[in-house]
């Protein structure tokens, strides 16, 4: 016979949230299941993005070796924004890397487009813009068409009515777990179904999960709340006698004090300056550096970036320089230190694509939200969102696997490879 595994993502869901009673009240199966089979706290990855940590977990690698750096990225030459997918994952996910005789089922998993050829199921995930290319096999899209299914929800949405924001998150995660209990009755050994919505969510309500605000708004989050939870009990129940379970997250939440325009604080300290538009793509050569979302850092590096200006042998010294003013950045209204720790790329990745990763990863103070607008004119700012990601407060429980060795997420595909290698005869 063969060890089946099946993991749940749920985008999001601090380790600290599932400890509050807030979430216990509301999600007892979710917690029963935490105090019975152990929860375990575990670290991110920096930087802290979904699409980096999802990698980072189907790889079990770092981002120096997968060489996904952030939901967006920069060709340096000739310079351009570009948005990576899975095609520019430079190693091979756990469920291409499992035997060919395996049956795999992945749903939603961030940078899972365009979908991967295998033994079984993809469904891809928020990247993907159109349906009709979402799945391999390609036709399983006319069944996600006529049963309604949901790619993702429309965060623009959130900006006119919350309401039906909340109303199509709901939809949207009951059509992912519609589709994931149909697709359990297939053949599969490996089963990923991965949960967006929680994700969204924080990010754009995390005020009413730490404010504890009582309205229509948020009845809404507590039956999204609930919802989750009693498609965790059936999912579990439908499947734990028969396979392994993993429910983890990828990051922490906590609410935002403020975002910071990093772009602008750069051209204030006389560190970019741009052509014409404001825009990266029209930067000066003379600039020393510019960023990506979040605190991801380039230098402007003579040989390497289309207009380079920092000769090679100034490098070490410039990035002293921009680790120092970074470190000493304040909020000018209440002076709280902005950034917690500042990291060059050597220190914290390894592997063939350290040469593409930032120069520099400035990593915030819980509360300060790093952003890279170059469209308005004050450094800190707010928006529609009210929640960010932290980088070690993400959970993990599991049954009938051991997970408690794992610190990070980049750990957790080994531990699921030597599973799956001791098929039981």
């Amino acid at each position: 016979m063969s060890n089946k595994i099946f993991i749940l993502g749920i985008d999001g869901m601090s380790y600290s949230l599932m400890q509050s009673d807030y979430i216990k009240s509301l999600m007892p199966n979710l917690s029963d299941i935490c105090t019975r089979y152990n929860l375990y706290k575990m670290n991110s990855v920096f930087p802290v993005i979904s699409s980096v940590a999802w990698t980072s977990f189907a790889t079990g690698s770092n981002p120096g070796e997968h060489g996904i750096f952030g939901f967006t990225d920069r060709q340096y030459n000739p310079f351009r924004i570009m948005i990576p997918m899975s095609k520019n994952r430079k190693k091979t996910p756990i469920w291409s890397r499992l035997p060919q005789v395996k049956k795999k089922i992945v749903i939603n998993v961030p940078l899972t487009y365009p979908p991967e050829a295998l033994n079984g199921y993809m469904v891809s995930c928020f990247l993907c813009t159109d349906i009709q290319k979402s799945t391999y096999p390609n036709d399983y899209h006319k069944h996600l068409m006529d049963m309604g299914y949901i790619i993702d929800a429309d965060a623009w949405l959130v900006r006119e009515d919350r309401t039906k924001f909340l109303q199509q998150l709901i939809l949207a995660m009951d059509k992912r777990f519609q589709i994931a209990f149909e697709l359990l009755n297939e053949d599969w050994d490996y089963f990923h179904l991965h949960i967006m919505e929680t994700d969204r969510l924080m990010h754009f309500f995390f005020d009413y999960l730490a404010e504890k605000k009582a309205d229509n708004i948020s009845k809404l989050i507590e039956s999204f709340l609930k919802k989750l939870d009693q498609w965790i009990y059936r999912l579990v129940n439908t499947i734990q006698n028969e396979s392994a379970v993993i429910i983890l997250s990828d990051h922490g939440f906590c609410q935002i004090k403020s975002e910071v325009q990093i772009n602008l604080w750069m051209e204030q300290q006389g560190l970019l300056s741009f052509n014409g538009s404001r825009s990266l793509e029209d930067y000066n050569r003379e600039s020393i550096c510019y960023s990506l979302v979040p605190g991801r850092i380039y230098l402007n590096v003579e040989g390497r970036e289309e207009q380079g200006s920092v000769k090679p042998n100034e490098y070490v010294a410039v990035r002293d320089m921009i680790r120092t003013k970074l470190l000493e950045f304040r909020n000018p209204d209440s002076g709280e230190l902005v950034i917690d720790k500042v990291m060059f790329r050597e220190e914290i990745y390894s592997g063939n694509w350290v040469k593409n990763a930032p120069d520099i990863i400035a990593h915030p103070k819980d509360g300060y939200d790093l952003k890279a607008s170059l469209d308005c004119n004050q450094i800190f700012t707010r928006s529609f969102l009210t929640g960010m990601h932290t980088y070690g407060d993400a959970m993990i429980v599991g049954i009938g696997i051991d997970v408690s060795t794992i610190n990070s997420i980049d750990q957790v595909c080994q531990i699921i490879w030597e599973y799956m290698k001791n098929d039981v005869v």
